[in-house]
């Protein structure tokens, strides 16, 4: 009888360990490859992980932000998953967060896309508006100045002794390329009266113009036609005096690690989805318009081998 009452005490605490050890396995162990996490993509990433956009702040922040929260919300109906827009405080910041994975799909001008490609191997330029392919920077002037508008790019030479200012430090069309025009026109920036200045955007270079606060001022030709076409420029106070000749500028850039996190073929989707926007849309006119383009076409990395030798001429690019 003692036997047979062992024998049954030694199976109740063998079933309880049993019982124990699975109760343990299933509370520690992760998702299997067959039954995987909501969400969670072949590769093991999880697709619900946000697509996040940025861009360089060139214009006054409140029309950057309305351009991109737009675009986000178009872009997530489009690719199906979630979209999110991440401000940065300057160009080089928008640069860096690209540099580290903070941003993915990043709306840069000529200079910065270079900049950022270049740190992000396999980056890729995907699109830009029909008008950045053959962009151009305008030279403003304060009317009190007595500077008349001139055709010649050697006209610049007129332009010594007076004050000026760029836009952003890191600005293709504020900075690199009319820096870039200066000098060929035989000119250093040291022929220019007291430091050239940097008002931080494109808005703020009109402003800084308006006031007198410098007599000439570089930016954006898509800026100012906009300002003036919405009356927010006073042009009884500042004026065009020179149209630089073209060159590729704006242009969106896309880190290559979407492709681990989304699948195969995602970059072309993305491209797809801007090529798509539709100005018969009243929706996607309205991204299209915040842009100021008539519609997205696609481009390449090699289409700024100009700002690249450029970049490097003036020291933006080591």
């Amino acid at each position: 009888m003692m036997k047979s009452f062992n024998r049954r005490s030694i199976l109740r605490s063998v079933l309880l360990g049993s019982l124990v050890m699975l109760w343990v396995s299933a509370c520690t162990s992760g998702p299997t490859a067959q039954n995987p996490e909501p969400g969670a993509s072949e590769s093991g990433t999880g697709d619900s992980a946000p697509l996040v956009v940025g861009s360089i702040p060139d214009q006054d922040p409140e029309k950057v932000q309305r351009q991109a929260e737009k675009l986000a919300a178009y872009l997530e109906s489009k690719l199906g998953v979630p979209v999110k827009y991440q401000p940065v405080t300057d160009y080089a910041a928008a640069v860096t967060a690209f540099k580290v994975g903070d941003l993915d799909l990043v709306w840069f001008g000529g200079l910065t896309g270079v900049q950022a490609r270049l740190q992000v191997p396999g980056a890729q330029a995907i699109a830009q508006r029909d008008i950045d392919e053959q962009f151009t920077s305008v030279f403003i002037a304060n009317t009190q100045s007595g500077i008349a508008p001139f055709t010649n790019l050697k006209d610049l030479n007129t332009l010594k002794g007076r004050t000026l200012t760029f836009g952003s430090e890191s600005s293709t069309s504020g900075r690199l390329m009319p820096q870039y025009f200066i000098q060929q026109a035989g000119m250093a920036l040291s022929d220019f009266k007291g430091e050239v200045g940097f008002s931080g955007n494109h808005d703020a270079t009109i402003k800084l113009v308006e006031a007198g606060t410098y007599e000439v001022g570089a930016l954006n030709s898509q800026v100012w036609e906009s300002r003036v076409a919405e009356g927010a420029v006073d042009t009884s106070k500042v004026q065009v005096i020179w149209t630089t000749p073209p060159y590729y500028d704006y242009h969106w850039v896309i880190s290559p690690e979407v492709e681990e996190r989304y699948g195969q073929g995602f970059i072309q989707k993305v491209q797809a989805a801007f090529t798509e926007l539709d100005p018969a849309n009243p929706d996607q006119k309205e991204v299209l318009d915040l842009f100021g383009a008539a519609k997205f076409i696609p481009t390449k990395n090699e289409n700024y081998s100009q700002i690249e030798s450029v970049g490097r001429q003036i020291g933006k690019i080591q």
